[in-house]
């Protein structure tokens, strides 16, 4: 069995209550695949950065999967000719 490996890189910036993640997924020639997610302070919460940091970065990783299922899709359909059907 060969194995492969992918990797994504996770960046966290932070700026005036907004945290911004981008996850770029890095597999073989694909690395064009950048999620974004964004999270915003509630200014009645307590400030806890690392509760930004989650939830941006679990809403850049859920984009990402999508461009992903979209682009597994894609390449299905340029393959096969026919409409794939896929769930995420």
């Amino acid at each position: 069995m060969q194995e492969k490996g992918w990797s994504v890189n996770i960046v966290i910036d932070e700026h005036e209550g907004l945290t911004r993640a981008k996850a770029q997924l890095y597999a073989e020639d694909r690395s064009d695949l950048i999620g974004v997610g964004m999270a915003r302070l509630n200014p009645a919460d307590s400030n806890i950065p690392v509760i930004g940091d989650e939830l941006a970065t679990a809403r850049a990783l859920a984009d990402l999967a999508h461009q992903l299922i979209e682009a597994t899709a894609a390449d299905i359909e340029r393959v096969t000719k026919e409409t794939p059907h896929l769930r995420a």
